[in-house]
């Protein structure tokens, strides 16, 4: 049997940047100073230049840069805040864990992001932020939802978690609303050997909050204002992602070029690839995801020749069991529905060989949809 081809190849990223990455590693452990130090003042600077944002606050993951967000910005118990149901669950899972309602709208057919023209019907009077996610990579329709967002003076928080380094058109994702969160889970474009987030905002009150919570509601050692989280970014993976950060636009880059290859599979044996709407600016492809009717059969024929895929997602998040108590129920969401049924992640990385994404489009164009004749 030929060679596994991984979805995602995390290791083969941290080797190409071994040498830096442990120099990093003995410089850290040589300075004694493991919290908050040097990497991380560095790293907020330099990811802030990188941005264009006027704060940079680093967090210990991705849900903490949502849920920090939503904390400094004063919601909480009896509050909504309006969302996605195609997401990863850390999306709604920060709402409720700051003890305000996820309120879900249906996502859009080719962006697979929130659908913006659904969400003033979703606003009431509990309503106190909107939280869009870019999913897989490519922006949501941003302009639209901040245009409603102040309409009916919302915040916007942007869930950039799998988008870092997209732009919507000028600005970079995660820049565009009040505040924009990242995640740097290895699998992350921008990524550590561990778990890390970010929060960027061009508010220096939403920034003082936010670093205060972060560090258990304190500004002056052993003094507390409020009850805050430990929530705070390792010097380790600071230095790593400072390393990476220079790396990021060829990664993307990389990805893009990838993308354009798989685009030659749309229409065969009844595949469909991405869709990118002219609102929506660059997508940097966390995941390559495919649409297929016969979704599972499709995964098991790629087993079957030694190729990994993904479901990404399988149950969207109204019908999950946990929120239940929301009241909603099949159908609610066709779209999202829909999609949950039908899509799959190809391997896409940045060290994708040629070879082998040569391998997985020949094996694709040879797959055959249950019912049809092989002729």
């Amino acid at each position: 049997m030929e060679e596994h081809i991984s979805l995602i190849h995390v290791d083969r990223q941290f080797q190409s940047i071994k040498r830096e990455v442990l120099a990093s590693i003995e410089n850290v452990l040589n300075s004694g100073q493991y919290i908050l130090g040097k990497e991380v003042e560095q790293f907020e600077l330099e990811v802030g230049q990188y941005l264009n944002t006027a704060y940079s606050v680093s967090v210990a993951n991705g849900t903490d840069a949502l849920v920090l967000s939503l904390k400094a910005l004063g919601i909480g118990k009896g509050d909504e805040v309006i969302t996605t149901p195609f997401t990863f669950f850390a999306t709604a899972e920060a709402i409720s864990r700051i003890g305000a309602k996820p309120v879900f709208v249906d996502i859009d057919q080719d962006s697979l992001n929130i659908d913006a023209s659904y969400i003033e019907a979703a606003i009431t009077s509990r309503t106190k932020a909107i939280l869009p996610v870019h999913l897989f990579g490519l922006s949501c329709d941003i302009n639209k939802v901040c245009q409603v967002a102040k309409k009916h003076n919302l915040f916007v928080v942007e869930d950039a978690c799998q988008a870092f380094g997209a732009t919507n058109h000028e600005l970079k994702l995660g820049t565009v609303g009040d505040i924009g969160c990242y995640s740097f889970f290895p699998t992350k474009n921008l990524s550590s050997i561990g778990d890390g987030g970010l929060v960027v905002t061009n508010n220096e009150e939403i920034a003082r909050k936010i670093k205060k919570l972060r560090h258990h509601g304190s500004t002056r050692k052993y003094y507390h204002d409020e009850i805050g989280y430990n929530s705070r970014l390792d010097e380790i993976h600071a230095a790593i992602l400072r390393i990476c950060l220079k790396k990021i636009d060829l990664w993307n880059s990389v990805r893009i070029k990838r993308a354009k290859k798989y685009q030659s599979l749309d229409g065969i044996n009844g595949m469909k690839t991405p869709k990118i709407p002219a609102s929506n600016g660059s997508h940097i492809y966390h995941l390559y995801c495919i649409e297929h009717d016969h979704r599972d059969d499709l995964m098991d024929y790629l087993k079957q020749h030694n190729i990994a895929s993904g479901i990404y997602y399988p149950i969207p998040l109204h019908l999950q069991e946990v929120y239940k108590n929301l009241g909603y129920k099949k159908g609610d969401f066709p779209v999202s529905e829909q999609k949950a049924d039908v899509l799959l992640a190809l391997p896409m990385h940045p060290f994708l060989s040629d070879e082998e994404q040569d391998r997985v489009i020949k094996v694709l164009q040879a797959y055959k949809e249950p019912g049809k004749d092989d002729d």
